[in-house]
């Protein structure tokens, strides 16, 4: 990637990492740093392995159909799966900062084509996973709680959007989606005259790489059902942050609270993608889903603050990964 590209991405994730770092509450934060000690270590320390578990869906996704000594490496891509992610948390509408950044890194080892078709496959398979990992929490939450009127018409919109959602991507990874994609940019107002614009001068490329979308799905099954997993596991697997948070103040918490907790939250924070590190959104989630399960304001305070701050930690090494250059 060239230079000037390179200080760009780190200076605007820096310059939006400087102001999340403002908006925290320093005393509040540090309160609950001393109640959760050690456990915090271990919410951080998570996540080394989370995105381990994310890279391998990536590597898989690349590798599918190149040779075995490829000169993607895995842990080169596991520095550029860590910066992508941190750019993704701190831009508004999270794909416009991650995704450019993870295409021109791979640019020059396997081609703008083939590049663009992995990270945009990755993305799909990432988004792909959230819609598996929210509709068996629906299932979960109908075994394991008590059922409400409010709450049964809540989980069955729940249900339809999930299944709405699967059933869009699982065609997308059949037919492909960047044109379908571009298309729909064409009909927004603002980008509706560069979309077209783009698809007339891009259509060869845009094919290629919908091509190259449906190959794996089409030509490896297994490949894909191995992306899908991992992705759907590192979902699940994430709930373990929120569970070593919760048995600081309630030792008899249980990862399956845990579990709904994450995806309730994960569900309320992507409807508003919008916004930088979906700001107000994890914690207002975290807030109604502790209330769902009938635990205290304060852990669900305390668990927000305390995923805010590993974030916030994660999307600085992000940066910092951006610019080192080692391959």
């Amino acid at each position: 990637m060239k230079k000037t590209y390179q200080n760009g991405f780190f200076l605007f994730g820096l310059a939006v990492l400087a102001i999340m770092v403002s908006q925290l509450n320093f005393s509040e934060v540090w309160r609950h740093l001393q109640e959760a000690g050690y456990w915090f270590l271990a919410v951080v320390a998570l996540w080394t392995f989370l995105y381990m578990m994310n890279t391998f869906s990536w590597y898989v996704i690349i590798h599918n159909g190149l040779p075995r000594k490829s000169e993607v490496g895995f842990w080169w891509l596991y520095k550029i799966t860590v910066s992508g992610f941190a750019l993704n948390y701190a831009t508004p509408g999270g794909l416009m900062g991650g995704e450019p950044y993870r295409i021109m890194s791979l640019k020059p080892k396997i081609g703008t084509e083939r590049a663009s078709s992995s990270v945009i496959l990755f993305a799909m398979t990432h988004i792909f996973s959230h819609f598996w990992f929210w509709l068996l929490s629906v299932a979960l939450y109908i075994i394991t709680q008590p059922m409400t009127i409010a709450i049964g018409i809540l989980l069955a919109v729940t249900t339809c959007f999930c299944l709405t959602g699967i059933w869009f991507f699982m065609t997308g990874y059949k037919k492909g989606l960047a044109v379908r994609a571009m298309r729909v940019l064409s009909h927004l107002p603002f980008v509706r005259g560069w979309a077209i614009r783009f698809i007339k001068s891009h259509r060869t490329q845009l094919d290629r790489i919908d091509h190259q979308i449906a190959a794996l799905h089409r030509q490896s099954p297994r490949a894909f059902l191995c992306a899908v997993l991992s992705e759907l596991s590192c979902r699940i697997a994430s709930a373990l942050e929120i569970y070593f948070i919760l048995r600081v103040m309630m030792p008899d918490a249980n990862y399956l609270q845990s579990i709904l907790i994450l995806a309730f939250t994960s569900l309320f924070a992507n409807m508003l993608f919008f916004m930088p590190l979906q700001l107000g959104g994890r914690e207002g989630g975290f807030l109604m889903s502790a209330k769902g399960l009938h635990l205290s304001a304060d852990a669900g305070i305390m668990v927000a603050l305390l995923v805010r701050l590993r974030e916030l930690i994660w999307t600085a090494i992000g940066l910092l990964l951006i610019k080192w250059e080692r391959n």
